[in-house]
């Protein structure tokens, strides 16, 4: 062990006694100097202790649809009780649960409206079909340690929705699941392709391919913001078919390009000058990963580009959501994991690729941005 992980231990270990001792603790929480850092520890390992409640006042806001009816306030309580089939003291309970969260404000005495939270939420349906999907993974995590005991092959509520034969193509009788697939799918890849286009540059580029690249969407905001590319869309034949319709509808048809086809099977089509991945690379497990990387480096001629974009682990200021968010997410899920960026790039070396850079993005919480060149 080197001499710095050595000291890092022993610090660490001296760090959490101390902190962990409650003569430090009622000390700490009056000394005038570090009051305030002792105050926002214990709010934030309140928060911990709270999380799933205040998920769940945010899953009550979109399934009751609260979100639409104060957006024709100001109202009373009693006038959102009747609208939602509630008594008014359970209506104002759950308008009081929202205030912090400022899902609402109270602009005067017994008047609500939506808060600024509040307000982004109603406006992007998207953002409310992913708080719909979640209530999946709640239910998985209802015993976290027996999800984690269980084998990863047992099925389990998000592995169900997210199974290719289930949610691309066996749930076309089910017209709830396939709606909320749907909207699902567009909305994330909406919040990954602006963050995409507001860091990567496409000037160079002439023919794009992406790769396991569903029902176009990703595809289509790229493609709309760049008209001069030509669009290349490779999955599995089912999805392809209905695709290519959709994405030439979106961009033209005469730049579209259907590939059918499986990844970890198929050869990735050839003539492509940039390669697209997005949010494939931490559905799958290392080797399955690692194989796909390999595949798509055996298709490019020397100085074409993927393009890696997805929530990536331990990158500043969004640590939770990768480790704790999608590391159990994907757990859930039965497949994948999210990686850092220096795992991604070494496993981009490993599969032949000559490079690797990261790109910043705004918004890492929607995905982080890796460029690899062959």
């Amino acid at each position: 062990m080197s001499f710095g992980a050595t000291f890092r231990i022993g610090y660490v270990a001296r760090r959490n006694a101390i902190f962990g001792h409650p003569r430090f603790q009622y000390w700490a929480a009056r000394l005038p100097l570090i009051r305030w850092i002792a105050r926002s520890r214990a709010n934030a390992a309140f928060d911990l202790l709270a999380g799933f409640a205040y998920s769940q006042v945010l899953r009550a806001y979109v399934e009751g649809g609260v979100f639409a009816v104060l957006a024709d306030g100001p109202i009373s309580a009693g006038d959102v009780a009747a609208r939602m089939h509630l008594s008014e003291s359970a209506a104002l309970t759950l308008l009081r649960a929202g205030r912090p969260m400022m899902l609402s404000e109270e602009v005067a005495p017994g008047q609500w409206m939506l808060g600024e939270q509040g307000a982004v939420f109603h406006t992007n349906p998207g953002v409310q079909a992913m708080v719909r999907h979640h209530r999946l993974l709640y239910a998985d995590l209802a015993d976290p340690l027996a999800l984690l005991r269980a084998d990863r092959r047992d099925p389990t509520a998000l592995s169900r929705f997210w199974t290719y034969a289930g949610a691309l193509h066996g749930v076309a009788e089910r017209g709830e699941q396939t709606a909320e697939y749907s909207e699902l799918m567009a909305a994330s890849q909406h919040f990954v392709a602006d963050e995409v286009l507001a860091s990567v540059s496409f000037r160079g580029a002439k023919r794009l391919l992406d790769v396991g690249g569903g029902h176009g969407a990703f595809l289509a905001a790229i493609g709309t913001a760049h008209p001069h590319l030509e669009l290349g869309l490779f999955d599995l034949p089912q999805v392809v078919e209905t695709g290519s319709k959709v994405l030439g509808e979106a961009a033209g048809a005469h730049r579209v390009t259907a590939h059918p086809g499986n990844f970890f099977k198929d050869s990735i089509p050839q003539g492509y000058d940039m390669v697209s991945l997005v949010r494939i690379l931490h559905d799958h497990d290392d080797a399955p990963a690692q194989d796909l990387l390999a595949n798509i480096r055996a298709s490019l001629t020397p100085g074409a580009r993927l393009l890696i974009a997805e929530p990536m682990a331990r990158i500043p200021g969004a640590e939770a959501m990768g480790e704790a968010f999608f590391g159990l997410y994907l757990w859930a899920m039965g497949s994948g994991r999210a990686r850092s960026p220096a795992e991604i790039t070494a496993m981009l070396r490993a599969a032949g690729f000559s490079s690797a850079r990261v790109v910043a993005t705004a918004q890492p919480v929607n995905a982080s941005v890796i460029i690899a060149r062959a």
